[in-house]
């Protein structure tokens, strides 16, 4: 198993697990919450066949990486992102965020820039900007999130039971595009995660990418689902689309927020049109795509 050391706690150290395959441009795949590098199961091969050399991690507390009891907002995070770029000397890469990760992506640009970067995916992802303020009169009440932590603190398995029913859309979907074993298998990944750190993420959802994502100057691609019940295209997909310029957008129609296994074949395709530099062109019943003269 291969880590990388991204600080300390205590007498014990603070390791990464990443898994790093294949030659050619590096594509990064960064996870959602509360999962791990695991849920790219459907990408991974795609992307390998096509002649990426991929890379995906496992976020502190999660996975098989180390479980501190500190360092879940997105600073540190994002930072831990720059170290295994700079451990494994990536250059040119493509930063694929998904849901929680699409955050990483955006901080990333925010802190660093474009720096070893060359095209950014979001991917059912978090921002722009999550809780409703005055400027932001989309975003959620602060009440929804204390409601979510709340149901963490009290009975975290039975929460991760809820949660993965709609991550999945199983009312509708199971059966047909997800399996009960997959939802047992994202179930037993969550609940190995770190408690401290599955709660204190929540927190880290509520910052604001909005600045973030106006530094971002490379080629971007936004992929949601219109079906999406943890993260609603409208109030994230879409604005992270109208946010960055000269973005592009595909809209997976009937997809759940874990479009990425149920949807996997419209996501890999999206995803090997943008990465091989193909013109996409979008249409609520999905898309269609060119190449790029």
């Amino acid at each position: 198993m291969q880590y990388i050391n991204v600080g300390k706690e205590n007498s014990g150290s603070i390791d990464l697990y990443y898994e790093d395959h294949g030659m050619g441009m590096p594509v990064v795949l960064i996870h959602g919450w509360p999962l791990s590098g695991a849920s790219w199961e459907k990408q991974m091969p795609v992307l390998l066949e096509a002649g990426y050399r991929v890379i995906t991690y496992d976020r502190r507390g999660f996975g098989n990486s180390s479980k501190p009891v500190s360092g879940y907002e997105y600073d540190t995070l994002a930072e831990d992102l720059r170290k295994l770029m700079i451990k494994l000397d990536l250059r040119d890469a493509a930063l694929v965020g998904f849901s929680m990760g699409g955050g990483e992506v955006a901080r990333y640009f925010g802190k660093y820039g474009n720096d070893r970067v060359s095209k950014a995916v979001f991917m059912s992802a978090i921002p722009p900007f999550l809780l409703k303020t005055s400027d932001n009169p989309a975003g959620a009440d602060g009440s929804v999130f204390e409601g979510i932590k709340k149901a963490l603190s009290i009975d975290r398995p039975a929460f991760l039971t809820k949660f993965f029913s709609d991550f999945y859309n199983v009312d509708i979907l199971g059966g047909k595009l997800v399996s009960d074993e997959v939802v047992r298998l994202s179930w037993n990944i969550a609940a190995g995660a770190s408690a401290k750190g599955t709660l204190d993420c929540v927190s880290a959802w509520l910052e604001d990418f909005r600045g973030d994502l106006k530094r971002i100057d490379v080629p971007t691609l936004v992929i949601h689902g219109d079906a999406d019940r943890i993260l609603p295209f409208a109030v994230t997909g879409k604005r992270t689309h109208e946010a960055i310029k000269g973005s592009r957008l595909v809209v997976v129609k009937n997809a759940p927020h874990g479009l990425n296994w149920t949807h996997a074949d419209k996501v890999n395709n999206a995803l090997l049109t943008f990465l091989g530099g193909l013109k996409i062109t979008t249409q609520k019943t999905g898309y269609k795509s060119k190449k790029t003269k």
